[in-house]
């Protein structure tokens, strides 16, 4: 049941256009800070940091602090325990 719990969570935190672009983005990237993200996509960085705290509360990315700076990157472990969590439940 906590495993449904934690992917149906994550489906909810992907189930909109700008974060799942902010994700593509990381994953193309492979490690981004949030400047690196509202500049390219052109969105605040207030809501830029909103999507990514989704994100990050869902689990979906991962953080690194560097300094000052915040660079994130696609919590990939998480994302497979998801699928196979999906996969277990369609049988």
């Amino acid at each position: 049941l906590e495993a449904f719990k934690k992917a149906s969570n994550a489906l909810r935190a992907l189930n909109h256009k700008v974060r799942q672009q902010i994700l593509n983005l990381i994953d193309q990237k492979g490690e981004i800070t949030v400047s690196e993200i509202y500049a390219k996509l052109r969105i605040e960085q207030s809501l830029t940091s909103s999507y990514l705290a989704i994100l990050r509360k869902s689990n979906i990315v991962k953080t690194r602090r560097e300094g000052q700076s915040i660079h994130y990157s696609v919590n990939y472990d998480h994302i497979k325990q998801i699928t196979k969590g999906a996969d277990m439940i369609n049988g």
